[in-house]
């Protein structure tokens, strides 16, 4: 899978309630979650952002409670992938699981600010910032089933559906 956006950088210990506040896990409806995507941290960011963007963040992104809502606000606003010095464990799954890229590549992140170009390759692990190119580990092929399916859901539904055919 292959991305190309503006960056928007941003700190260490983004946790999911900046992400999206407390206030608004009133329903997991992604067009309801957007408009508050980063809402705790940059209240102007869903505005901002545009399909394929990409978020750049430090150390333990997604820490904090295990809400799906996280995740699922930040690609529904249209953040392509997310790139980070790393992630807490459960954010990391719940991307996965709902079918949000993510890596993790310190360089590339101490590289970026908001406002530079982005370029990711998840297939080979190559992250492009303003032209200059850093190397993550690719997904293995069963996260990149998972993602190229919408999510984890999606692909158990393509996996029955492949297993329920005459």
């Amino acid at each position: 899978m292959r991305f190309e956006g503006d960056i928007f950088r941003y700190g260490a210990n983004i946790d999911t309630d900046v992400i999206i506040p407390g206030k608004f896990l009133v329903t997991t409806d992604p067009r309801r979650l957007a408009p508050h995507c980063m809402e705790g941290l940059d209240p102007d960011f869903s505005r901002r952002v545009r399909p394929g963007d990409m978020l750049f963040v430090e150390e333990n992104f997604g820490c904090g409670s295990s809400r799906e809502h996280a995740p699922i606000s930040i690609k529904a606003c249209g953040v392509s992938c997310v790139v980070a010095k790393s992630f807490a464990r459960i954010f990391f799954r719940n991307a996965i699981n709902i079918g949000l890229p993510i890596l993790v590549c310190p360089d590339a992140v101490d590289c970026a600010a908001s406002g530079s170009k982005g370029k990711v390759d998840t297939d080979i692990g190559s992250i492009d910032v303003d032209g200059k190119v850093f190397s993550a580990n690719p997904f293995p092929e069963f996260i990149t089933n998972i993602i190229s399916k919408g999510g984890l859901m999606g692909y158990v539904k393509s996996r029955i559906g492949d297993h329920t055919s005459p």
